[in-house]
């Protein structure tokens, strides 16, 4: 079922980035066809017998560019990282993400976008907030499902624990949906990579009980 979530609340689906438009600022005669829902999907490594495993939300270009998108961000340059429900990384051992240290547990994601320069991998402690609370009407099966900040991230700016930079390199391939993808360990190693149009940042992970 289709959520059509207050202003203060929107996302456009096809960019996954904040707007305020609403419906009522179109008419159907002009109106363009609604974009494809954002699929979801978890992908997974496993660091040495233990698992870790991000689940996002994939908006689709759909025609435009990244740079357009990401130009909609509020002035903090945080972007939710994927589209919907919170992106989430879980982890069962303690990970070296870029050389800095995360304890196991989970974390929500975002990524800070600059307008030049690469980007950064965020992790959180806050768990998102229900949608019930965003949008009063949601469905009761999806009212508690866990959405990201939309609306300022310094409101959960404290509770932030790690914020790291990734190395842009070129796409293995374009992708018009927004993907995340953590490479096959090896030797309790991985590397997570964000792929969209045909840009891409990477950034290592390591198992950090065998990491040296």
């Amino acid at each position: 079922m289709r959520v059509r979530l207050l202003p203060v609340a929107a996302a456009l689906v096809a960019g996954g980035i904040a707007s305020a438009q609403t419906p009522s600022q179109t008419t159907p005669a002009t109106a363009r066809p609604r974009p494809p829902a954002a699929a979801r999907e978890t992908v997974s490594a496993t660091l040495n017998g233990k698992v870790v495993a991000i689940d996002y939300g994939r908006p689709g270009l759909n025609g435009r560019k990244v740079d357009e998108l990401i130009a909609k961000l509020n002035p903090d340059r945080v972007w939710r990282a994927g589209a919907n429900e919170v992106t989430t990384l879980k982890t069962d051992t303690d990970l070296l993400i870029g050389g800095k240290k995360v304890p196991s547990g989970k974390y929500s994601v975002y990524v800070y976008a600059p307008a030049t320069g690469d980007w950064a991998l965020i992790l959180n402690t806050d768990p998102g907030v229900p949608l019930k609370t965003i949008f009063p009407a949601a469905p009761p099966d999806r009212a508690d499902h866990l959405w990201p900040i939309l609306d300022g991230y310094a409101k959960i700016a404290p509770k932030e624990v790690l914020r790291v930079p990734m190395k842009s390199v070129p796409a293995k391939e374009p992708m018009d949906r927004f993907l995340i993808s953590l490479e096959p360990a090896k030797n309790g190693a991985s590397a997570v990579t964000l792929t969209w149009g045909d840009r891409a940042w990477t950034v290592a992970v390591k198992d950090a009980g065998v990491a040296r």
